[in-house]
């Protein structure tokens, strides 16, 4: 079947089974190879895109449920300009945020979605956000340490230049 995918910003038309996931849609047939394939029952939160915003796991969504729908956001689209970190990105760098970076791209695209609806989350907030997502390296208080960075940047970014100084 043809489904019409509008990710990362650009139209896609591609050929798919009816059966084929997001997830796999989304790898195979547009290269978007930062979603990584985790546990493919929507546990680990590897696979997790924007959908409208709003994260979802594309392991357990089929590319047919996004056709002619929502606007799907992969950890590519994120990036301001191709070869460029976004805010959360240089965040979780700059933290220490990743160690195996498995978990990174989920972790990252669920980080976004806490920040574009709370822009001063509290560590509660970021942990409630994160807990659906698994990592098996960082103990996840450098990942907590990364969002609250990038919430601080993003502030910074979104101040005045008089009050970014402060």
């Amino acid at each position: 079947m043809k489904c019409q995918l509008r990710v990362n910003g650009e139209d896609h038309t591609i050929d798919v089974e009816p059966r084929t996931t997001l997830l796999d849609a989304l790898r195979d047939n547009l290269k978007l190879t930062g979603t990584h394939v985790g546990c493919e029952h929507g546990i680990c939160g590897a696979c997790t895109v924007l959908a409208d915003g709003e994260p979802v796991r594309s392991c357990l969504m089929l590319a047919a449920q996004a056709d002619a729908g929502p606007e799907i956001t992969t950890i590519e689209g994120l990036s301001t300009a191709p070869g460029e970190l976004s805010i959360i990105q240089d965040a979780f760098c700059e933290a220490h945020g990743l160690q195996c970076g498995y978990c990174t791209p989920g972790m990252i695209i669920t980080a976004s979605a806490l920040l574009e609806r709370n822009a001063t989350p509290n560590r509660d907030d970021i942990v409630d956000a994160i807990s659906a997502n698994l990592c098996r390296c960082t103990g996840y208080g450098q990942i907590v340490e990364a969002i609250e960075l990038a919430a601080e940047k993003l502030r910074q970014r979104n101040a005045s230049p008089s009050e970014a100084s402060q």
